[in-house]
């Protein structure tokens, strides 16, 4: 299995390089957020067509998940099981060939002082609450998406900028420490320790040529898939390919599981 994660930023106004990704890439389960529109508002034609089954979990013009998988899409569920958290399209789950694919859409949290930080904690609480009442960490299980979690600095051009945010500060780093004690494994992290690989970069400021990005997008995944997996690597060349329009500020993280 394939298995890709990527903040397409608007699904419809880049569906164009998404096909051509997908084309290029070949993965078998890709799951998508910020995809900015209603689930009738979805284009489904252009991955159906591309050969893939579809779940989505969307809303207007903000947040939004969406999964596309080569093998049917079963037991397809949404949501925290909050009603206030659930107000915003943030997450949406799947069995996928026996593999329980969560993606996810973590709040950003923004300043510390804005009422975004504390509903970015509440969220967080849930998604470990949620795990805990109806996952295994025995089991088949992998969670990615766009967490807006800096969770080392060894993932960051200039990690002292976000230590007083809600991206990057103790509490939240704390989070992603439960997630990972609960029995989840940081793919990437595993495989390239030293850290120093990026999958967002800031429109401004040459981020992206000089590459002063962050890694915020994550593959995270129970022992019993982290041990088949072969690869993972952030698809920085996807940013390169201007000719297709302005690219996402994120990039896809690819993971490849025997």
């Amino acid at each position: 299995m394939i298995l890709a994660t990527w903040n397409v930023n608007s699904v419809r106004t880049r569906l164009d390089r998404i096909l051509d990704w997908l084309a290029r890439r070949k993965p078998d389960v890709v799951c998508l957020q910020e995809i900015k529109c209603r689930d009738d508002a979805f284009p489904y034609e252009g991955f159906e067509a591309a050969g893939y089954h579809v779940a989505v979990h969307g809303q207007p013009s903000y947040n939004g998940v969406a999964i596309l998988s080569r093998s049917p899409i079963t037991d397809v569920r949404t949501g925290l099981g909050d009603e206030l958290l659930d107000e915003q399209s943030r997450l949406i789950s799947a069995e996928i060939d026996g593999v329980r694919v969560i993606c996810v859409y973590i709040p950003n949290g923004a300043d510390l002082s804005s009422d975004k930080y504390p509903y970015k904690l509440r969220w967080l609480d849930a998604l470990e609450a949620q795990l805990e009442r109806d996952h295994d960490p025995d089991g088949r299980l992998i969670v990615c998406g766009d967490t807006n979690i800096l969770h080392r600095d060894a993932d960051a051009y200039n990690p002292y900028y976000w230590h007083n945010t809600g991206i990057g500060n103790d509490a939240v780093r704390a989070h992603f420490d439960r997630l990972i004690d609960w029995g989840l494994g940081d793919l990437l992290a595993t495989k390239h320790p030293e850290g120093g690989i990026y999958s967002w970069w800031d429109y401004r400021h040459l981020s992206f040529p000089q590459n002063h990005g962050m890694r915020i997008d994550h593959i995270l995944a129970t022992e019993s898939m982290a041990e088949r997996c072969a690869t993972i690597f952030v698809d920085r060349d996807e940013r390169k390919t201007a000719f297709l329009g302005k690219p996402s500020d994120h990039a896809p993280v690819i993971a490849q599981f025997n």
